[in-house]
């Protein structure tokens, strides 16, 4: 499956729209995360159990993001946009969503 941030796919035509798709995932924070990152607010850096956590959680979104296509027929996916929300204390919601399309072959 071909997806982009782009509205068209270099090289190829679209056919035909099949419809918005979306993908999402929530996730919550780990314990041994939260003591990480308050250490990481005393003296700076990166939080990296929270950059691993995101990262993952994108992953999933996307994998979902393309299987709701795939489920539809679609050859690809255009114009692909991520958003994130705070869903409760503690957890957060990363959706990705785009249109997904019939190439012509």
């Amino acid at each position: 499956m071909l997806f982009s941030t782009t509205e068209t796919i270099p090289g190829k035509e679209i056919e035909s729209i099949v419809g918005v798709v979306t993908g999402n995932v929530v996730q919550a924070k780990h314990i041994g995360r939260d003591i990480m990152a308050g250490l990481k607010g005393i003296v700076g850096g990166e939080i990296r159990g929270y950059t691993e956590m995101l990262s993952e959680a994108r992953d999933i979104a996307i994998e979902r993001l393309v299987q709701s296509a795939t489920d539809k027929g679609a050859d690809a996916i255009v114009g692909i946009r991520f958003t994130t929300s705070t869903i409760m204390d503690g957890s957060s919601e990363i959706m990705v969503f785009g249109t997904a399309v019939k190439l012509k072959p």
